[in-house]
């Protein structure tokens, strides 16, 4: 039987375990900037913001049926998020100029990834965006059952 001798890690071990630890940290510190990139933001209670950009659709879908299975209306103040519940009530704050609205989450879009909210054409009137287009916005909503507004019936809508 050959008997091994257990020494103190050479010089070269010692390097190879510092670079390791330096990468371990890189890639920790990489982990937080991209967390810190992320467009939600969670503040006390609950609370969400989002960030992004907003666009707004009216007169070409005015009458169609919306994903929660309500006629899309271009006059009332609705808006339409990848993943908000329906009924769900949230403040749009245009960032170029302050101006404030509160729409009801009553379709699915938008689908660019570069938005994170369709308005109805009445909401962005409101917020003053109908020229631009395209705007930055903040979203500002209640995580959970109190951001929930009336439930929806959602039925099939024959055309």
């Amino acid at each position: 039987m050959v008997e091994v001798e257990l020494t103190k890690p050479t010089e070269e071990k010692q390097i190879l375990k510092k670079e390791l630890v330096g990468k371990v940290l890189i890639f920790f510190l990489g982990v937080l900037l991209l967390a810190g990139c992320s467009p939600r933001l969670r503040t006390t209670g609950g609370e969400m913001r989002e960030r992004g950009n907003a666009s707004y659709y009216g007169d070409k879908f005015h009458g169609r049926a919306t994903a929660s299975g309500e006629r899309f209306n271009q006059n009332a103040l609705t808006a339409a998020h990848r993943t908000l519940p329906f009924g769900t009530k949230v403040t749009v704050t245009n960032l170029k100029n302050g101006k404030k609205v509160v729409v009801k989450i009553n379709d699915r879009g938008p689908f660019s990834k570069s938005r994170v909210i369709d308005l109805s054409k009445e909401a962005a009137k409101k917020i003053g965006m109908i020229q631009a287009g395209i705007v930055p916005v903040e979203l500002q909503y209640n995580k959970g059952r109190a951001s929930v507004g009336k439930k929806i019936k959602t039925k099939k809508i024959r055309k």
